[in-house]
C-alpha cells in the first residue's frame, strides 16, 4: 500500500474523527507499554467514525491498525507506518437476552455492568483487559469459558465489499482462541451481540481452580456476582487485573496459547515430554490433545521471574505464561525473552509454542 504523509491529513468534524499531525507512541496505548510512534493517529468515536477513517485510509493506499483496549498487541520499536485508528465507541443495549456492545466498549467494565444488571453468563471472563470488538476475532476465554458460547453475531465493515454486514456466529469458524477474523484485515468489528442469562446465574462453572475457589461441583451454576468475584481474586493471584503500580500486570495477558499436538503424534510427544519432566496436564482438543504452556515453560527451565535482557523484562513473578515490562523495556527485549521461552521449550519437549497476541511489524 501507498503512505500518506500525516501532515497532509485534516480532521473530518463530520463523522467525529480527530487527526493529530504528530507521532504517538505505541507505547502509550498498550498494556506491555511497548511501541514505537503511528504515522498518522485517528481517534472513532462511532461506528460511522470508525468506517469513515478506516475508509479514507484506504482510498489513500495507507496501512491501518485498529486499536482498542491495546491488550493483545506487541508492537514494533519502528513503530507503524499508518495510520492507527483507535475505536473509542461505547456503550451497550439490550433486547431481551440479547445484549449489543460497541466495539470501542472497555470489555470488564461491559461484564461489571452485566452483573450489576443481574444478567449472567459472561461473568468469568471478568478481568479480562481491551475492549468488546476484539474478543470475537481471537475467542477470548479464560476459566472454562469462551465468547464463542454467548456470541450471537457480529456487525463488521467489509473492507474488500466497501459495506456493513451482521455475521452469525455460525459463520466465525470460532475455534481455540481464534475465528475467521484472525490474520486478516479484511473486517473491522463495529458492535458484538451476545446472548445472556436473565436469570442472574452463572454460566456453568466448568474450570476446576475456580470451582475450587467457590466450593462448588464441577457444572454448577452460582451468582454470577459471586462467580466474578473469584474469578477476579484468582486472576489478581496472577497478576491478570491491571495494575499501572504492579509491574507484574505489564503485559499482553497470556504470551503464549496451550499447545494442541496433533492426534498422529501424542504419544511420542508424551513419551518424550514424560521421560524427563513428568506426565504433564493434557486436556481433549479437536484433532488432538492441548497440553499447558505454563507447565512446559516451567518443566523447561524457565521459573517465575526468570529475566530476559538487562532485567528489562521477565516472566511474571506470578504467572510463567505471561511476559512482563519491568520499566525502560523495548519491543526487541521481549521478543528475546519471548525467543528464549519458545526455542527452550521446544529444545526440551519437542512443542512448539505460538504466539497468543498479534505482532505488528515485528516477529519471532
Amino acid at each position: 500500500m501507498g503512505s500518506v504523509n500525516a501532515a497532509d491529513q485534516t480532521a473530518d468534524t463530520a463523522t467525529g474523527t480527530t487527526a493529530d499531525t504528530g507521532q504517538p507512541r505505541l507505547a502509550d496505548y498498550t498494556t506491555l507499554r511497548l511501541g514505537g510512534p503511528a504515522r498518522r493517529f485517528v481517534s472513532a468515536d462511532t461506528s460511522e467514525a470508525v468506517v469513515a477513517a478506516v475508509r479514507a485510509a484506504d482510498d489513500a493506499g495507507e496501512p491501518v491498525l485498529l486499536l482498542g483496549g491495546g491488550s493483545n498487541l506487541v508492537v514494533a520499536d519502528d513503530g507503524f507506518a499508518g495510520t492507527l485508528v483507535r475505536i473509542g465507541s461505547t456503550g451497550w443495549t439490550r433486547d431481551g437476552d440479547v445484549v449489543e456492545a460497541a466495539a470501542g466498549q472497555e470489555w470488564d467494565a461491559f461484564v461489571t455492568e452485566l452483573v450489576d444488571a443481574g444478567l449472567g453468563g459472561l461473568e468469568c471472563l471478568s478481568g479480562i483487559p481491551g475492549s468488546v470488538g476484539a474478543t470475537p476475532i481471537q475467542n477470548v476465554g479464560a476459566y472454562g469459558c469462551e465468547v464463542a458460547e454467548s456470541i450471537v453475531s457480529v456487525e463488521l465493515y467489509d473492507r474488500t465489499a466497501r459495506e456493513i454486514r451482521t455475521v452469525p456466529a455460525g459463520e466465525l469458524g470460532f475455534a481455540y482462541r481464534t475465528s475467521v477474523l484472525k490474520g486478516t484485515e479484511r473486517g473491522v468489528v463495529l458492535s458484538v451481540r451476545f446472548r445472556i442469562d436473565p436469570s442472574g446465574e452463572s454460566a456453568p462453572v466448568r474450570y476446576a481452580e475456580l470451582a475450587r475457589t467457590l466450593g462448588v461441583e464441577i457444572g454448577a451454576r452460582v451468582p454470577a456476582a459471586q462467580a466474578r468475584a473469584a474469578v477476579l481474586g484468582l486472576r489478581r493471584g496472577k497478576g491478570m487485573v491491571l495494575d499501572p503500580a504492579d509491574h507484574d500486570t505489564w503485559s499482553a495477558g497470556s504470551f503464549f496459547t496451550n499447545p494442541i499436538v496433533p492426534a498422529a503424534d501424542v504419544e511420542a510427544t508424551l513419551a518424550r515430554i514424560t521421560e524427563t519432566a513428568g506426565e504433564p496436564p493434557q486436556y481433549p482438543a479437536d484433532g488432538g490433545v492441548k497440553l499447558s504452556a505454563a507447565w512446559l515453560i516451567e518443566r523447561a527451565g524457565f521459573g517465575k521471574g526468570h529475566p530476559g535482557p538487562g532485567g528489562r523484562v521477565s516472566l511474571s513473578a506470578k504467572h510463567t505464561l505471561a511476559l512482563t515490562n519491568r520499566g525502560g523495556a523495548a519491543t526487541a527485549d521481549l521478543l528475546a525473552l519471548a525467543r528464549e521461552v519458545r526455542d527452550g521449550v521446544e529444545a526440551r519437549f519437542g512443542v512448539r509454542l505460538r504466539p497468543e497476541p498479534l505482532l505488528i511489524g515485528c516477529a519471532l
